[in-house]
């Protein structure tokens, strides 16, 4: 007798919802109520396992989602910001691994998702081994860059208009910080950001006595100019002294904004007191920065991470929603055992316009690939040429693979998207 199918659906106890993350993810269990520790995670968004004989006090499996707009490539080499799924709040109970659980879940949220209109799933994984598995692709990279006390930043032709801009420091627990957070970081979103509902920016200013544990209080810099908001960069700054000397640590989130903008942001930053090295995350493999100090070796030190992945959760109505860099005509074999629907051929046509058709095929296919390879690519950053010479895209048709990722690709490569 085959067992009963795993069953998802919407959460409807948050304390044992809260209690399954907890258990997942073993860090200190914060004293605030429960809606407290939920915040910018929408009752509606979070979803759960329950199977007969469970542990009354925990789900087998738990999901959330935060709404999200994306940026994704767009007419003229810019970007168009489109509505994403973001997955978050992925748990499986310690009892109930290798069951199933997990991909019952995704497939029940690529359902969730294709119900309510929208093309696309993003996340930030934690083990990246997992979620190639069901379609998501490795669509960014993400550093983490170094920097020492008074690191010199040289931008001559920024020089002007960063001298133009003010700066000023506000705790991040101020009532209007979370609204103001969401409009810069809207109005200035480069592709690959991910930018949250209101929710999401409460949630990033959440302070829990249990998370700041010898560090102080998040705290957020902006740059204006003639009273607007025109970047920021949340930060917080650690104690610490070696042999009398101060050796303190500044952890920036991420900086935000115009070039001039975070220029002025980060000159800043590194001229603080009493701090030996300022850690910046969210840095997109060709963000200024780097330009700024003249490479990589003039950081401390600089880590490289994957970022976002994306999941074509509806195909054709995806890949239409973005820009196209050249005109390309190619028949494509995608695998998707996930998203069914998603399975098979597809004809891809981009014009000089940068618009696509992408319909039903049935001739032979130019090249078959898995639904992660159109992920990968999807925002611009993911060289299928390299897919297919590390033997993950195969070519049917002598040039195929160069002709999509020819219209595919974008100028620059997709920023570093913020973790959610």
């Amino acid at each position: 007798m085959s067992p009963d199918p795993i069953k998802v659906d919407r959460a409807t106890d948050a304390e044992r919802y809260l209690a399954t993350d907890h258990t997942v993810w073993f860090a200190e269990v914060p004293s605030a109520p429960t809606e407290v520790q939920l915040t910018g995670l929408a009752p509606e968004q979070r979803f759960a396992v329950d199977l007969d004989g469970a542990d009354p006090a925990t789900y087998p499996g738990i999901y959330g989602v935060f709404p999200l707009t994306l940026s994704i490539p767009g007419p003229d080499a810019g970007a168009r910001q489109v509505p994403c799924a973001g997955l978050t709040w992925v748990g499986v109970h310690p009892d109930h691994r290798r069951r199933g659980v997990l991909t019952a879940m995704l497939r029940h949220h690529f359902e969730q998702v294709r119900a309510e209109g929208l093309h696309l799933s993003a996340l930030h994984a934690s083990e990246p081994a997992i979620y190639g598995r069901h379609g998501y692709g490795l669509a960014s990279l993400e550093l983490e860059v170094r920097l020492g006390r008074g690191t010199a930043l040289s931008a001559p032709g920024l020089e002007a208009p960063a001298a133009a801009l003010t700066t000023r420091m506000v705790p991040a627990s101020e009532p209007d910080v979370p609204a103001r957070l969401r409009a810069c970081h809207l109005a200035h979103a480069e592709l690959g950001t991910v930018v949250g509902e209101p929710g999401y920016y409460h949630q990033v200013c959440l302070q829990l006595p249990e998370h700041l544990r010898g560090k102080e209080p998040w705290r957020v810099l902006f740059a204006l100019r003639d009273g607007v908001d025109v970047g920021f960069a949340a930060f917080r700054r650690t104690e610490k002294w070696e042999k009398a000397r101060p050796a303190g640590e500044v952890e920036v989130w991420t900086v935000v904004g115009e070039p001039a903008a975070r220029l002025a942001l980060l000159r800043r930053l590194v001229d603080l007191d009493l701090i030996a090295t300022v850690k910046v995350g969210s840095v997109g493999v060709e963000d200024p920065l780097l330009s700024w100090l003249g490479g990589p070796r003039s950081a401390a030190d600089v880590g490289t991470y994957d970022g976002l992945w994306v999941r074509l959760v509806d195909l054709p109505a995806a890949l239409q929603a973005r820009g196209w860099s050249a005109a390309c005509d190619v028949v494509v074999e995608v695998t998707d055992t996930a998203a069914p629907w998603n399975e098979g051929r597809w004809r891809i046509r981009a014009d000089a316009s940068g618009e696509a058709v992408v319909e039903r095929a049935s001739g032979d296919p130019d090249l078959r690939l898995d639904v992660a390879a159109l992920g990968s690519a999807y925002l611009g950053g993911g060289n299928l040429l390299a897919r297919h010479r590390a033997g993950l895209v195969q070519e049917q048709r002598p040039g195929a693979v160069r002709e999509l990722w020819r219209a595919m690709r974008t100028d620059l490569a997709p920023t570093a998207a913020v973790g959610f």
